[in-house]
Formats: C-alpha cells, sequence, structure tokens
C-alpha cells in the first residue's frame, strides 16, 4: 500500500506524465502487431467473461519481459533527471490505482497488489485509465514487477544511485513492522479512496 509523508510533494508534470505513456506506446509498438491486438482485446473485453487460457490476458504475459527490454532501450540514454521525472510518474501512477476497489478485483498479497497495479501501468494509458475508472477492468492476478522500479533501476545502473523523486509517497505496500497491525495481528490496510 502506499504511505505518504507530510513533507511537500514533488508532482510529475504533465509533459512527463505524456512522455511516460509515449514511450510505453512506442515499446509497445516495437514489439509488433500480436501485442498490440492483444492490449486491443484486453480493453474490449466483457469484465463480466472469464478469460481462458487462450484469452489475451493470458497471452500478453508472454510479451511483458520483452516490453521492459523495448523500454530499457527507449530509455537507455535518457539523463539523470529524465529518468527521474519518469519514475516519480510511474510512482505517481501505481500510488493513484492504490486502491480497495482495484485490489478486490486484482487479488493477490499486498507485494502482489503492487505487481498488479504494474500491470496496469505496462498495459498503457488506454487501459490505466479504463481500470481507474471501472475496477472490474482490471485482470485477476495479472502482474508486471519489472515494471515497478525500471527507471529506478535504470537511473541505479547508469549513475550508482537510486533517484530521489521528491514525491513523498511510496508505491510499497505498508508492513506489518510499520506498527499498523489490527487486532488479529494482520496488517491494516490503508487504501487510497476512489
Amino acid at each position: 500500500m502506499t504511505v505518504t509523508t507530510d513533507a511537500p510533494q514533488s508532482m510529475p508534470t504533465p509533459a512527463d506524465e505524456a512522455r511516460l505513456w509515449a514511450l510505453i506506446e512506442s515499446a509497445w509498438a516495437g514489439l509488433g502487431a500480436e501485442p498490440l491486438a492483444l492490449r486491443q482485446a484486453i480493453l474490449q473485453r466483457d469484465p463480466a467473461d472469464d478469460d481462458d487460457e487462450d484469452g489475451p490476458s493470458y497471452a500478453i504475459e508472454g510479451w511483458l519481459d520483452p516490453l521492459l527490454d523495448r523500454l530499457g532501450q527507449l530509455a537507455a540514454e535518457l539523463t539523470r533527471q529524465e529518468l527521474t521525472d519518469l519514475d516519480r510518474v510511474v510512482e505517481r501512477k501505481l500510488h493513484e490505482i492504490d486502491r480497495e476497489d482495484i485490489h478486490e478485483v486484482t487479488d493477490g498479497s499486498d507485494d502482489g497488489f503492487l505487481y498488479c497495479r504494474g500491470f496496469i501501468v505496462a498495459l498503457g494509458q488506454a487501459y490505466y485509465e479504463a481500470v481507474r475508472a471501472d475496477p472490474t477492468m482490471a485482470l485477476p492476478d495479472a502482474e508486471c514487477e519489472g515494471i515497478c522500479y525500471l527507471f529506478a533501476h535504470l537511473h541505479n545502473d547508469r549513475f550508482g544511485s537510486w533517484p530521489e523523486t521528491g514525491s513523498g509517497i511510496s508505491r510499497e505496500p505498508v508492513r506489518p513492522d510499520d506498527g499498523l497491525i489490527r487486532a488479529n495481528g494482520d496488517a491494516e490496510i490503508r487504501y487510497r479512496s476512489s
């Protein structure tokens, strides 16, 4: 879940957000027609219909590693500031869909919910906005862990440090040792409101 602080928050700019979505679209486009068709099928599906093992939500999973590789290639020459800005956008986008109504659909553990939110971001802006508007559009247990910290890892690999986004938020789940414990011993889960 998302942890917030009282410190002033740096927010992504509209240009940074547009750059993230454009990079994701470019990465998908570079993979050919099949994954683009699968993404369209996921976006246009009836959420009430169960997806079988031959359906688009299962088939798209095989394209996630190539997508992350392609994103890494597209971001290879970005500056320290550009990678920090993109990491801040991903962090914010994950934060915005850190909601109970979405978690109920995606299922998964706390870490799994982070990776499910990563999947929503990885599929691009159209799918992200569809899930934000209608959480039933989310897919159960569909995960993309790699995108959650992709730009942070690229920053660290290239510049030897993690980016300082200044956002005051975390994309990580709340842990029991954070002091948020219910009487039954489970971690209290705090969500953003819809």
